[in-house]
């Protein structure tokens, strides 16, 4: 299936037990393939800009999402909505619906999409096989990667109870994350029983196994609907704190449409301030327009954006802004990549010094949100 085709429609069940795709055993290719090659899309190319954009003068760029149209993408929703887009030069942004085989790092390199949103477990691994990429901010500061248990079976509240525990783990990416986050805490795959299993939760509350391996906002509310206390072992909090969502271009796109960048990165900081802000708005935009087709459901949606409002907003970013990191942060995803096996420089990886300059240039975007308990 083309990532740039709509994803199937799926049962809300399976659609909402699919999250964990960040990590997932995605093909990394460095070139154009047949299939991306034959894909089309509205993206069109845009010139460099210097000053402020005249309306449309930016064109039409395209956005690869990581995953189907949900709640993860609610800041683009409302910069497209509120106008944000427009506002900043462009006559459209294309929001490419994820959810395939193949990943925003595929489509950067076809030409399909100006900028995608990823994760440094797939971008570094994808640059080390030499492909021209660079993360220039993220949404998520924190990886939403746990370990969920129930507390009315055998509750997993630290590392340390992770000794001889049977662990349902996804095949591929997934693995390499958990085994990153067993090395970062001085474990080894010797320390417990690994289980192969998918996205479903049920073999969990069957007690097949201990702990699910599952994203803060999604399999923990499902666990709680079903009538079970979560338990819920979060890694960016317990030694493995790479970030998540992360907006990713190339290195061309940088040097010579670095305006366009720019204006796009203060339409998604206009969006992102507003979605934030109003997690009941960005659930219907979610389930009754942009993922209308995939059955989601308004009040689980709007808790999923309560949820990930806990590793998007820190006080970090009340002090510098939305997609932001600090060196401190910028270390810590360069020690969990190299956990997970990937051996990479901050400099060959990340390129934050547009969100910087964009901040700069307008040090109104910058806003003192209330920061969300987990």
């Amino acid at each position: 299936m083309s990532i740039f085709s709509a994803p199937p429609v799926l049962k809300k069940d399976y659609d909402r037990r699919g999250f964990l795709r960040l990590g997932g055993s995605v093909g990394l290719v460095v070139g154009t393939t047949a299939l991306l090659a034959a894909c089309s899309t509205d993206s069109g190319s845009s010139p460099k800009s210097s000053g402020a954009a005249a309306a449309g003068s930016l064109g039409t760029i395209a956005v690869q999402l990581s995953w189907i149209k949900n709640i993860e993408f609610a800041g683009e929703y409302f910069a497209t909505e509120k106008g944000y887009y427009t506002k900043a030069g462009f006559d459209a942004v294309t929001l490419l619906a994820g959810g395939g085989q193949t990943g925003a790092e595929e489509a950067l390199l076809a030409g399909q999409a100006l900028v995608g949103l990823s994760s440094p477990s797939i971008t570094a691994p994808s640059i080390n096989k030499g492909a021209t990429l660079k993360i220039i901010g993220t949404t998520f500061q924190k990886n939403p990667f746990c370990l969920l248990s129930l507390d009315e079976k055998t509750p997993i509240k630290t590392v340390a109870d992770l000794k001889g525990k049977k662990i349902g783990v996804q095949s591929g990416g997934n693995q390499t994350i958990f085994e990153g986050f067993l090395k970062a805490n001085g474990l080894t795959t010797s320390d417990v029983t690994m289980v192969t299993t998918q996205y479903d939760i049920a073999p969990l509350e069957a007690g097949k196994y201990d702990a699910h391996m599952s994203y803060i906002t999604n399999e923990p509310i499902l666990a709680e609907a079903d009538g079970f206390t979560p338990v819920v072992l979060g890694f960016a909090d317990n030694g493995l704190p790479f970030v998540a969502e992360t907006f990713t271009t190339t290195q061309d796109a940088i040097d010579n449409k670095r305006d366009t960048l720019k204006a796009f990165l203060k339409a998604e900081v206009q969006g992102w301030t507003d979605a934030a802000k109003d997690p009941a708005q960005s659930a219907k935009y979610a389930a009754e327009k942009y993922g209308k087709d995939q059955d989601l459901d308004v009040t689980e949606q709007t808790k999923e954006a309560e949820a990930q409002n806990t590793l998007i907003l820190t006080d970090d970013v009340n002090k510098n802004g939305l997609f932001t990191m600090t060196d401190e942060l910028v270390a810590e995803n360069i020690a969990s990549l190299k956990a997970m096996g990937t051996d990479i420089t901050a400099e060959k990886l990340f390129d934050l010094t547009l969100i910087n300059e964009v901040y700069k240039e307008n040090p109104e975007l910058i806003t003192t949100f209330t920061i969300p308990t987990a």
